[in-house]
C-alpha cells in the first residue's frame, strides 16, 4: 500500500514548508505520534525506515528532535502492508523521500516564520544548474519554549525552550543522458530543556539541600546528527543500477540536574550515546523478458555504538531502606561494534492480463551482541478487473534486528543495593524479531482525482520489539516481548481539488 504526499498538498496544509516532517507524516493512514514526538505506523513503536532520492538513511539514536526538514522534500510517499522482498530490518513503513533539486528550486528565497510560544524560524533556500551541475541547498534555524509537549494543564510549560539548527545539500552531475553522480550530505543539531511539573513531593533527603522546588529543575537533552550518501545512477529503458556509498553519526546526551534528581527520583544519571554507521548498498533492474522485470541487490553496513553513563545515587539496603543520605557516583563506559548483510532477489511478473505478481526473497544477518540470520520470501498479488479498481493481497516473512545501542549485563550489576536496582536482575540480549505479515486490500479510484482505500493486515511476531525508557533518563531502550499480534483494519480517502 502506498500513500503519496506531494510538493502542492505539503505547501496547503498549516505552516506549509515550516511545519515538521512528522505533521507531514501525520497525514497517512495508520500514523499516529506520541507525548514524546515518536511516530507509530499501524500500532508498532518506531520500525520505520527512511530512504531519501532511493538511498537507504542509517538509523541514528532516537530523540526529541526531527533531523529530517520538510523545506527539502518535493515529494514523499509511505509504504505500508506487505512489502517486496527489496525492503528489509526496519518494516513497519517506509518513508520514500524524494528531494528539491536546482531545477525546481528556482534560484533562492530567504523565509521568516513565526508565532506563539516565541516560536520562530529562519530559513533559506539555493538551487540552480550550471552546465551537468545541478544543486540545492537550505539551512533553517528553529527555536520555540514549547519544544516537548507541556506536562502540566496550563498553557506555558516551565522550562521548554529549545533551539534546532538543520543544513541541507543536493548535488547531481549528469555524466551522459542517461547516468549521473549525485551527493547528499546533511547535518543538524538540537537542544531541548525537560519542561517541569511544580509542586511535586520529594522522595528523598540530600544532605545539605533541605528544600527543593521540582519548577526549578534543570534537565536538558542535546541531539546532533549527520549523514553524507555518494551515489551512482544508471537508468536505460531495459535497465538500470544505482551503487551507493553512505556514512552517518547520530549523537545524544541527556544532562539531569545532578541536585533535583536525586531528591524527587533518588538517581541523577548523565547520559550520553552515539553511533557511526557505514555502508553500501547496490540495487539493479533488468528487463530480461517482456513480462518479467527481475529486481535484485544487496546493502552492507557496519555500525560502532558508544554509552557512556554517570549515576549519582543512594545506598540501600536490602530491604531497599536509605542507607545514606550522601550521594554515590557510579560510572559505566561501553562499547560494541556490529554489522548487517542482506541480499536480495525478486521478479514482477505480469501473469495473465491485470494480475502482476511481485515474488523474492532476501537473506539477512545481523552480527551485534548475538548472531542471527533468516532467509525470508515474500510474495503480493495485485489485480485490476475493471478499470479504477485494484485488488491486492501479500504475505512477507520479516526479520527485523534491534538497534545496536543497547544495555549489557554488566551494567545491572554495578546498581546493586543503591536507589538505581532494577526490579529485573537478569538480563539477556534483546533478540531480532521475526514475523509473519499478511495484507489484503482494494483501491478505487473514482475519478483522477478522488480514491478511496480499504485495507486489513494481521501480523504475529517472535520476539516483538519495542522501545521503553528505563532509568530517570528520557532515552529509550529497546527491549523484546516474548510474541506479540499486531492487526487492524483501515480506511482512507485521498481528495485533491
Amino acid at each position: 500500500s502506498q500513500f503519496q504526499i506531494s510538493r502542492d498538498q505539503i505547501l496547503a496544509e498549516a505552516g506549509g514548508g515550516n511545519a515538521s516532517f512528522n505533521n507531514v507524516l501525520l497525514r497517512a493512514p495508520g500514523m499516529a505520534q506520541d507525548s514524546f514526538g515518536q511516530l507509530h505506523l499501524r500500532g508498532e513503536h518506531a520500525n520505520m525506515q527512511y530512504r531519501i532520492n532511493d538511498i537507504l538513511l542509517p538509523e541514528g539514536v532516537s530523540g526529541f528532535g526531527q533531523e529530517l526538514d520538510t523545506r527539502f522534500v518535493d515529494s514523499v510517499a509511505v509504504l505500508t502492508g506487505s512489502l517486496p522482498a527489496q525492503y528489509g530490518y526496519r518494516t513497519a513503513g517506509v518513508i520514500d523521500i524524494h528531494t528539491k533539486n536546482g531545477a525546481n528550486a528556482d534560484g533562492g528565497s530567504v523565509t521568516l516564520y513565526g508565532g506563539s510560544f516565541n516560536t520562530a524560524r529562519s530559513a533559506f533556500e539555493l538551487g540552480g544548474t550550471e552546465g551537468h551541475l545541478d544543486y540545492y541547498v537550505t539551512g533553517s534555524y528553529f527555536q520555540s519554549e514549547l519544544g516537548i509537549e507541556n506536562p502540566t494543564d496550563q498553557r506555558t510549560a516551565i522550562h521548554d525552550h529549545t533551539q534546532q539548527l538543520k543544513g541541507f545539500g543536493y548535488f547531481s552531475y549528469l555524466i551522459d543522458a542517461t547516468s549521473r553522480l549525485a551527493l547528499i550530505v546533511s547535518g543538524s543539531g538540537a537542544n531541548f530543556q525537560i519542561p517541569n511539573n511544580p509542586n511535586q513531593d520529594p522522595a528523598f533527603t540530600l544532605t545539605g539541600v533541605p528544600t527543593f522546588d521540582s519548577a526549578n529543575l534543570n534537565e536538558k537533552q542535546r541531539e546532533n546528527n549527520g549523514y553524507a550518501t555518494v551515489s551512482y545512477q544508471k537508468s536505460t529503458t531495459d535497465a538500470g543500477l544505482q551503487v551507493a556509498a553512505f556514512t552517518r553519526t547520530s549523537d545524544i546526551k541527556f544532562t539531569p540536574d545532578p541536585v533535583g534528581d536525586l531528591i524527587f527520583n533518588g538517581v541523577a544519571s548523565a547520559v550520553q550515546r552515539n553511533i557511526l554507521s557505514d555502508g553500501i548498498e547496490a540495487d539493479g533492474r533488468w528487463t530480461v523478458l517482456v513480462d518479467h522485470t527481475f529486481r535484485g541487490g544487496f546493502i552492507f553496513t557496519t555500525d560502532r555504538a558508544k554509552v557512556a553513563t554517570t549515576d549519582r545515587v543512594f545506598t540501600v539496603d536490602a530491604d531497599g531502606n536509605l542507607t545514606s543520605s550522601t550521594l554515590l557516583a557510579i560510572g559505566d563506559n561501553q562499547s560494541k561494534r556490529g554489522s548487517q548483510y542482506g541480499i536480495y532477489l525478486q521478479d514482477e511478473w505480469t501473469a495473465v492480463d491485470r494480475l502482476t505478481v511481485n515474488y523474492g526473497f532476501r537473506a539477512d544477518v545481523s552480527n551485534g551482541y548475538v548472531r542471527e540470520s533468516q532467509l525470508s520470501p515474500r510474495i503480493n498479488f495485485v489485480y485490476t478487473p475493471i478499470e479504477g479498481t485494484s485488488l491486492h493481497a501479500g504475505y512477507a516473512r520479516y526479520f527485523t534486528p534491534p538497534p545496536l545501542e543497547l544495555v549489557s549485563s554488566e551494567t545491572i550489576a554495578k546498581f546493586a543495593n543503591t536507589t538505581n536496582a532494577p526490579e529485573v536482575t537478569t538480563s539477556s540480549p534483546v533478540r531480532s524479531e521475526r514475523s509473519h505479515y499478511f495484507d489484503l486490500g482494494v483501491t478505487q479510484n473514482f475519478t483522477k482525482a478522488w480514491s478511496v482505500g480499504l485495507d486489513g493486515y494481521y501480523k504475529t511476531a517472535k520476539n516483538q520489539l519495542d522501545e521503553g525508557q528505563f532509568g530517570q533518563a528520557l532515552v529509550f531502550s529497546p527491549f523484546n516481548y516474548r510474541t506479540g499480534k499486531i492487526y487492524g483494519v483501515e480506511l482512507s480517502t485521498n481528495l485533491t481539488a
